[in-house]
């Protein structure tokens, strides 16, 4: 099990401005950066993730760091992301990546993870915003970090509440993209973040329009192929980078993060709310009853509970084959909150519009806000 802690920033407009520092084809950059406070977990935690929520302009991207404190000093900045909202292809000065290599006396950047060689309390995080058309900026709306440690003596998972039903999340299936474009991670077959991200974009009637996704040049969910490029992360090879699919869907007017809950209790508090999630997970086929495939890492949604506490969701893997039909499935509560646990510490997309209130959030340890 794991201990979390989540804050949440709304940083004001006016960020310190920066001297040029970049250029891109020799033409220079305009920059803005905001830095939170120094922020204290009230734990020894061994984890940071990141999110944001913002409106990028082709011509502009996001740079995310942090810092922690280690036993003498503050780390060196670290770089969780390059964020920019389009690719090259399309315009976008940057390609869209994390950075590979960053190993430090600290501890070391997973991808979009933070992980510590010894625990730290406290810790900051930066967010630099440049664009090469001064009179167009980002607009970061929402920063937020999640820190966690190991919990070896967490409490049990709530009992099943009655009361919880199923939501009308669309089925959409990675297996009928398998093949397909494979310069994006090889094809459909590990597209399951992105696929469980446009779900709930369905959800909440916020996927790209038509128009949006004529080049993708079939009609067999080119919403799906559209978030695929829309996080594809250059330096992981993938589209699995949590942040940049929460950042995607703030792209798309919604209001989201990255954070751990500490299992299907707090779960079933967000869907009596309305709001389904996409939580990451492994399992095997044993370890797991109803699951037809292992893997070690995989993101599907939650869209309900039945009334006897198991857990309803739209698997993207959807058994194996290549069919809506085939994505909605059960499985038993007390072995799902195992491979959720297992998976990721209990890793969590909330994604919701920013009219659509959340549950009162756990005190004096808040993980959602």
């Amino acid at each position: 099990m794991t201990r979390p802690r989540l804050w949440i920033w709304e940083p004001p407009e006016d960020w310190a401005p920066q001297p040029p520092s970049e250029s891109v084809d020799g033409v220079p950059v305009a920059s803005r950066v905001w830095t939170s406070p120094v922020t204290e977990s009230p734990f020894a935690a061994t984890e940071l993730i990141a999110s944001w929520n913002a409106t990028t302009p082709l011509c502009a991207w996001l740079v995310v760091e942090g810092r922690v404190l280690g036993d003498e000093a503050w780390s060196a900045w670290f770089t969780l992301a390059r964020w920019s909202a389009g690719d090259p292809e399309a315009g976008s000065p940057v390609r869209r990546t994390s950075l590979l290599g960053q190993d430090l006396p600290e501890g070391k950047v997973d991808t979009d993870t933070f992980i510590a060689r010894n625990p730290f309390r406290q810790f900051q995080v930066r967010v630099s915003a440049y664009t090469g058309r001064p009179d167009e900026w980002p607009d970061v709306r929402l920063v937020a970090a999640l820190v966690s440690a190991p919990d070896p003596v967490g409490e049990d998972s709530a009992p099943p509440s009655p009361t919880v039903t199923e939501l009308g999340v669309p089925p959409l299936s990675q297996r009928r993209h398998a093949g397909t474009f494979p310069h994006w991670d090889g094809g459909g077959g590990s597209w399951c973040s992105p696929t469980a991200t446009t779900m709930l974009l369905g959800y909440w009637g916020r996927t790209p329009s038509a128009e949006e996704t004529a080049w993708v040049g079939h009609d067999v969910d080119p919403e799906v192929v559209h978030a695929v490029r829309s996080v594809f992360d250059d330096a992981y090879g993938g589209a699995g980078n949590w942040a940049f699919n929460i950042a995607y869907a703030a792209e798309r007017g919604l209001r989201g993060y990255v954070t751990r809950l500490r299992g299907l209790g707090e779960a079933e508090q967000f869907l009596r709310a309305g709001i389904p999630l996409a939580v990451s997970v492994r399992f095997t086929p044993e370890d797991l009853p109803g699951a037809v495939y292992r893997t070690e890492g995989h993101l599907l949604t939650i869209i309900g509970f039945t009334p006897d506490g198991d857990v309803v969701c739209n698997d993207p893997g959807s058994r194996g084959e290549a069919s809506p039909e085939a994505v909605r499935i059960v499985f038993p509560r007390e072995a799902f909150e195992q491979a959720w646990w297992a998976g990721s510490g209990g890793i969590a997309y909330v994604i919701h519009p920013r009219d659509v209130s959340l549950p009162a959030a756990p005190t004096p340890e808040p993980n959602w806000g």
